[in-house]
């Protein structure tokens, strides 16, 4: 099919170390270059520069690509995450019927694989805070069955923050599983 659209389009990579990001940006333009729907015109890409009070180097690549349809562009703004895209050729493109709904059948697809990933991170990320929440749980019996201990005795053994510990400490304390009483944490008798 004949690569009749050309569009420019910027694509960003912020990341560390500088090296990792140095090749990043070439590794995608790379396999941008290797798909059969595009052909990369032009191609030029940004010195790299460390970001300012952070640990992190940004660069981009600025591209002009040819592909054949909305399908094609559309595609690309997903598996690229372009910053910019801007559409140089055609001034106007006569679109029939079969041709949007085509586009908008592709894009829901898309947007369908999108939120099919994320409700699964969502629930890998939900069961990940329930175990973490037990495994606190279980320390901090464990921590106190010996010994009674301040919340910041509690802080520097289990590595969580004060500030959130005692929260989580105060949920312990509705549940009847541990007591405080003048700083000081214990294990409640029925626990024991």
């Amino acid at each position: 099919m004949e690569k009749n659209i050309t569009f420019r389009t910027v694509i960003e990579i912020l990341g560390k170390p500088q090296e990792h990001v140095e090749k990043s940006i070439k590794e995608y333009v790379k396999k941008l270059k290797d798909d059969d729907k595009y052909e990369v015109l032009e191609e030029e890409f940004a010195d790299i520069k460390k970001q300012e009070d952070q640990d992190l180097w940004a660069t981009f690549a600025e591209l002009e690509v040819k592909t054949s349809s909305l399908q094609d562009l559309s595609a690309f703004c997903f598996e690229y995450m372009p910053s910019l895209m801007e559409i140089i050729e055609p001034k106007k493109m006569n679109l029939t019927d079969s041709n949007v709904s085509e586009f908008l059948s592709d894009l829901q697809s898309k947007l369908h694989q999108i939120d099919m990933v994320a409700k699964h991170v969502k629930m890998e990320n939900d069961m990940l805070k329930k175990s973490i929440n037990s495994l606190l749980k279980n320390y901090i019996v464990v921590l106190l069955r010996p010994r009674n201990l301040t919340a910041d005795q509690l802080s520097k053994l289990t590595g969580v923050a004060q500030d959130k510990l005692e929260d989580f400490l105060d949920q312990l304390i509705d549940e009847g599983r541990i007591d405080l009483k003048e700083g000081i944490y214990f294990l409640t008798d029925t626990k024991k």
